[in-house]
């Protein structure tokens, strides 16, 4: 059955992308802890992190890597925190998360509310900044 980020990598669910390969998407997470949220994913649906290939465990790690820093410079900040939990949506994902203080990546604390006006000029000045 196919997740939610599988309905968004097909194109039936929109998202605010602001990266995208052949096998790895990272899109703004619409209920996000902090500006700037970003969720990086393998377009192979695989539930758990650690189940990946090492292949494609690497190229998301690398991935990600590569859009961090343009996350970096669209939302100033002390660093990009990256967590891997993976209990909401059985679709691996790693969160890239700006960070000036620890409670930023707080996933308790209430979500913010954006609008998708907000959301597509952040993701766009992560794309600028790729």
């Amino acid at each position: 059955m196919p997740t939610i980020f599988s309905k968004i990598i097909a194109g039936e669910i929109p998202s605010h992308k602001v990266a995208e390969d052949e096998n790895y998407l990272a899109f703004l997470d619409v209920n996000p802890v902090a500006e700037g949220h970003t969720l990086v994913i393998p377009k192979k649906e695989v539930s758990y992190l650690f189940d990946l290939d090492d292949q494609t465990y690497l190229g998301l790690m690398k991935f990600a890597k590569q859009v961090a820093p343009a996350l970096a410079k669209a939302v100033p900040c002390l660093r990009v925190g990256v967590s891997v939990i993976g209990l909401e949506v059985p679709h691996t994902h790693i969160h890239l998360i700006p960070l000036n203080r620890m409670e930023d990546i707080n996933f308790s604390k209430p979500k913010m509310k954006m609008s998708a006006e907000e959301l597509a000029t952040i993701a766009e000045r992560i794309r600028k900044a790729l």
